[in-house]
């Protein structure tokens, strides 16, 4: 099957639903050091609680769950659980060496429901997207306030890392690979490097590549200082299959910054706003029916071509989104000049 081809068409016709938050429903578990260590780590010499991609190995049965409840409230997209499997962000729990491991086998559960979904109803293919974060480290900004050329990665550690990451998924079987929360465009660089740099030495057909930056706060910049408008454009070498915005901000707060790059962006755009913003205690509050009614209203104006959720977000909220957006018509995707004049 040729991927881009299939999904491009279903993007032409429809737009597409993303699923939500990951790290939300794995907290309705309310999962134990225990349930995190399973009987492999279980002498593991740091606690491990928090590690959530390391969940596909230990609690598949939970993560498989998830992709599930959020095929059946009606994502076309669903992410694999591997937003810091990459070994940068894997130190943080002395498992570099799983980087690899945790990739293949988040690709292959995620598939397994998406195949058993499309299966189900072949006219709504259900694809998986290799989730691949932002990393812990970042390449732009000095982590010594008193010495701001000091970087405590190099763009080849980087790059190397989301390289192991990229085979991982793609050997376990995702169709898609999304470059996603992006709050420094020189680690975005660094994956989208890592991804041609894979593709050309193995001589695969390339994936599609959804990129996805986070704006976050109402200046309209990255946490690395860029605009959306410098963002979009130091990125659409990669030529992505689409180009968005997720994480940080709730729809309300993303609308303007949607707004824009619907705009100027050449390729499908897509957005997946948090459930609103955070309260006092860190949760949050927005309603599933609040947050699709903001997005059903980007869609009527002609923004989005992918919709979904990020923070907070639940099956619910992506019930709700999908059912809002069903009738209206995606973005047409603009006829970009070539030719300066």
């Amino acid at each position: 099957m040729d991927v881009r081809k299939v999904i491009e068409d279903r993007l032409k016709k429809s737009i597409l639903i993303i699923d939500g938050a990951m790290g939300t429903m794995i907290q309705r578990h309310k999962l134990e050091e225990a349930d995190y260590r399973g009987e492999r780590f279980k002498d593991w010499h740091i606690d491990v609680k928090g590690n959530n991609d390391l969940l596909v190995l230990t609690r598949p049965d939970v993560i498989e769950g998830i992709h599930r409840e959020y095929l059946e409230a009606g994502a076309d997209i669903i992410e694999t659980n591997t937003f810091n499997s990459q070994r940068v962000s894997l130190a943080d729990y002395q498992m570099e060496e799983l980087s690899y491991e945790l990739n293949v086998a988040a690709a292959r559960l995620a598939k397994k429901a998406a195949l058993d979904y499309t299966s189900r109803n072949p006219e709504k293919p259900r694809f998986v997207a290799g989730a691949i974060g932002p990393m812990s480290k970042t390449l732009s900004l000095s982590p010594d306030v008193n010495n701001p050329g000091f970087r405590s990665v190099t763009f080849d550690e980087v790059s190397d890392a989301y390289y192991e990451q990229v085979k991982g998924l793609v050997d376990g079987g995702a169709d898609l690979l999304l470059v996603e929360t992006i709050f420094d465009t020189l680690n975005a660089k660094a994956a989208i490097f890592a991804i041609k740099k894979y593709f050309r030495d193995t001589k695969q057909t390339e994936l599609p590549i959804l990129i996805s930056g986070t704006i976050t706060d109402a200046s309209g910049r990255t946490l690395s200082g860029q605009t959306l408008e410098a963002f979009y454009v130091s990125v659409m070498h990669a030529k992505p299959l689409s180009i968005g915005l997720n994480c940080a901000l709730g729809a309300a707060e993303m609308r303007p910054h949607i707004e824009e790059l619907s705009q100027i962006s050449a390729c499908f755009t897509s957005a997946y706003p948090n459930a609103g913003l955070p309260n006092a205690m860190g949760e949050y509050d927005e309603l599933p029916e609040q947050t699709a009614h903001f997005i059903e209203e980007w869609a009527e104006k002609g923004f989005v071509n992918i919709v979904g959720g990020c923070c907070g977000t639940t099956p619910d909220h992506i019930k709700h989104i999908a059912e809002h957006v069903a009738s209206i018509k995606p973005r047409p995707l603009p006829v970009v000049e070539t030719e300066l004049v």
